[in-house]
C-alpha cells in the first residue's frame, strides 16, 4: 500500500468512460465502504449512507434514468436517451453517497452535509489506495425527485455524489491546481 502522502499527492479524477472493469471485489467493496465511513461525525450519527450499483442493478437504474430524462425530452433521440440509460454503467462500480442530515437539537445540518462529503472523499482516496481509479460526480439525475424516489431515498435524503470505481484505461493526467498563495492566508490578528 502506497504511503499516506504519496496517495494523497497522486489521487486524480479519472472519467466514468475511462474506467474499465475489473472493479473492485466484493471484499474490497466492503474495505471501500469501511474506510468510507471512517469520517468526522458530530454526534455519531452516521448522516449518511450509500447505495451499491454493480452488476446488472446499474442497467435497471439507468432504465429509471432514460425514462425520466425521456419523459422530461420527448423530442430526444434515441442516441440522448441511449447515453442516459448508460450512466451509472460507464464504471464496474457506482456507489452514492447519500446524505441523510436532518434537524438536529446540537448539531447543525451543514456539518452533517459536510461529514457526508467526507465520506465521498474518503471513498474516492480508498479506490486509490487499493489501485483502481474513481470519479465523484453528481449530474442531473442527483437532484431529481423522481430518480431519487425510485433509487429508494427517503424525501429529506440527498445524493452527496455518485462515485464511478474501476480500473483507469490509461495512466491519468493530472490537471494544474491552485497556487497555494492564492488560496491560503495566515490569519494576523
Amino acid at each position: 500500500m502506497p504511503d499516506a502522502l504519496h496517495l494523497l499527492r497522486t489521487r486524480r479524477s479519472v472519467k466514468p468512460m475511462e474506467l474499465a472493469g475489473p472493479g473492485p471485489t466484493a471484499a474490497e467493496i466492503e474495505t471501500l465502504l469501511t474506510v468510507a465511513a471512517r469520517v468526522p461525525d458530530h454526534g455519531k450519527l452516521a448522516p449518511w449512507r450509500f447505495i451499491i450499483f454493480e452488476g446488472d442493478a446499474r442497467a435497471v437504474a439507468g432504465e429509471i434514468i432514460a425514462a425520466v430524462f425521456q419523459a422530461d425530452r420527448p423530442e430526444a433521440t434515441a442516441d440522448q436517451v441511449d447515453f442516459e440509460r448508460k450512466r451509472l454503467a460507464r464504471a464496474p462500480l457506482v456507489i452514492a453517497v447519500v446524505s441523510r442530515a436532518a434537524e438536529h437539537v446540537k448539531i447543525p445540518i451543514w456539518e452533517q452535509q459536510l461529514s457526508a462529503g467526507a465520506a465521498a472523499m474518503n471513498l474516492v482516496l480508498a479506490a486509490h489506495a487499493l489501485g483502481y481509479a474513481a470519479s465523484w460526480i453528481t449530474e442531473w439525475y442527483a437532484y431529481d425527485r423522481r430518480v431519487l424516489d425510485r433509487f429508494g431515498l427517503a424525501p429529506h435524503e440527498r445524493i452527496a455524489g455518485f462515485v464511478h470505481i474501476g480500473t483507469p484505461l490509461g495512466k491519468p493526467a493530472d490537471r494544474e491546481r491552485p497556487k497555494l498563495g492564492e488560496i491560503a492566508t495566515r490569519f494576523a490578528g
